[in-house]
């Protein structure tokens, strides 16, 4: 395989010397963080009131977890620590708790965050001579402007699509001869019923590979969308907290996803004890960003669970990488008493050929005890009126959730397309427990 590198000398960089530059961008991380109204008074409490105080990486573990809470009570600009003036952009959560988390950008974290995303595209083998479909929301989300700077930076044509309606994408995608698409999971299973349903031609599109991400999704539902669709899927992850995607990314061996280590050092913690897992055990992602400078953040908490890989990557990259996001820490549904992630539901369903592409987890109160329904569409092959064949599937689905979860479920099944298929990110859970139960 003929790998692709966008800046090779930091991306293949000798473990010793990324760690060296680490340190660096480190210290200057603490002087800016140090002029912000928040980090001012923590890092003091940590006995940090200067970078000199930094002496080895190890000493990073002296500062104590940022949250999202902690973004939210620092709102507006408990963060901030440029001049207002020098900020040229900021983006920020949906605010559905009513505070939202807010992000500032100088002019040279645009760019610094523009070659990271680069980084990312390059490395799936994409270039210049590609169209690039971005099929995914703009504005405060991070998604739609990361992936579309970076398109630009590497010299691709790119269509800012933004997300839904397929009649538009499809258009698009045979006009100007689409290669590369950008989206969620959810929404490129989406795709692929709506091509059938609109009569649209796989020999008729471009396309050759796809980045995915802004949810977490299993390997099985990569492989089906590399199946129905004829493509390659790449993983992608990033959060806004950390400048949004372009955090990490696969390569072309798709084994994992190489976190940029010169712009972030990343741990992994139990998120119970919140202290250091084994190498290659599974945790909570810990981040902190060395590549912005108007919004320092220190140790932030991402809630992601993930794990490190502990053998190098065969592309040659020395940054590590980190597995699929299995879900996150404070996603964790507990049934009866026991924990269930919506990903272990996810694994298994997708695994099922007869099984459709849209499915929707619900769990309610039946008196005193939980009740976990399981909501999936089938295959259009499969007849809605043969109660037998249906039947059968439900058993099995059943049977196969109960042995991953240990909770047998109620099944339903729906035909192809009648489940509701969001634009943005796929609402797969609906917990409607009474809160104070």
């Amino acid at each position: 395989m003929n790998f692709q590198y966008w800046q090779p000398e930091i991306e293949k960089m000798p473990r010793g010397d990324l760690e060296s530059l680490q340190l660096q961008k480190l210290k200057a991380a603490i002087v800016n963080a140090l002029r912000t109204t928040f980090y001012k008074e923590r890092l003091a409490k940590a006995g940090i009131t200067s970078a000199d105080d930094i002496k080895t990486l190890s000493d990073l573990k002296r500062i104590p977890f940022t949250t999202k809470n902690d973004l939210r009570d620092g709102f507006p600009y408990g963060f901030l620590s440029i001049p207002k003036d020098d900020v040229v952009r900021l983006h920020a959560s949906s605010g559905t708790t009513g505070i939202p988390t807010t992000i500032y950008f100088s002019r040279d974290d645009i760019k610094r965050w523009a070659t990271y995303m680069a980084r990312c595209i390059y490395g799936t083998g994409c270039g210049r001579s590609d169209v690039f479909q971005n099929m995914i929301s703009y504005g405060l989300f991070t998604g739609g402007l990361g992936l579309h700077q970076g398109g630009e930076e590497v010299g691709m044509l790119v269509i800012p699509a933004g997300a839904g309606n397929t009649a538009r994408q499809f258009k698009l995608m045979q006009d100007f001869g689409t290669t590369v698409i950008h989206a969620t999971p959810s929404f490129l299973l989406h795709v692929e019923s709506k091509m059938r349903e609109a009569g649209v031609k796989r020999e008729t599109l471009s396309i050759k590979c796809a980045f995915a991400g802004a949810e977490p999704y299993s390997e099985d539902t990569r492989k089906r969308i590399e199946g129905l669709l004829k493509i390659d899927v790449y993983n992608s992850y990033g959060l806004s907290e950390m400048n949004g995607p372009g955090v990490a990314f696969e390569c072309q061996c798709k084994e994992g996803m190489h976190i940029w280590e010169d712009g972030y050092i990343a741990e992994i913690v139990n998120p119970d004890t919140l202290e250091p897992v084994k190498d290659g055990e599974r945790g909570e992602l810990i981040l902190t960003i060395l590549c912005r400078e108007a919004t320092p953040l220190f140790r932030y908490r991402t809630r992601d669970l993930t794990s490190f890989y502990t053998e190098p990557c065969a592309c040659g990259r020395t940054h590590r990488r980190i597995r699929r996001i299995t879900g996150r820490s404070d996603d964790m549904l507990i049934i009866n008493g026991v924990n269930v992630f919506p990903s272990q539901i996810e694994e298994v369903i997708m695994g099922m050929k007869e099984v459709g592409n849209n499915y929707l987890i619900v769990v309610e109160k039946d008196g005193a005890l939980d009740k976990l329904t399981v909501k999936t569409e089938i295959m259009p092959d499969i007849f809605m009126d043969d109660s037998r064949p249906l039947n059968a599937l439900k058993d099995k689905i059943k049977a196969t959730l109960q042995a991953s979860i240990s909770i047998s479920p109620r099944v339903e099944l729906h035909e192809s397309g009648s489940l509701p298929v969001p634009e943005g990110k796929a609402v797969r859970v609906q917990d409607l427990r009474p809160k104070d139960v």
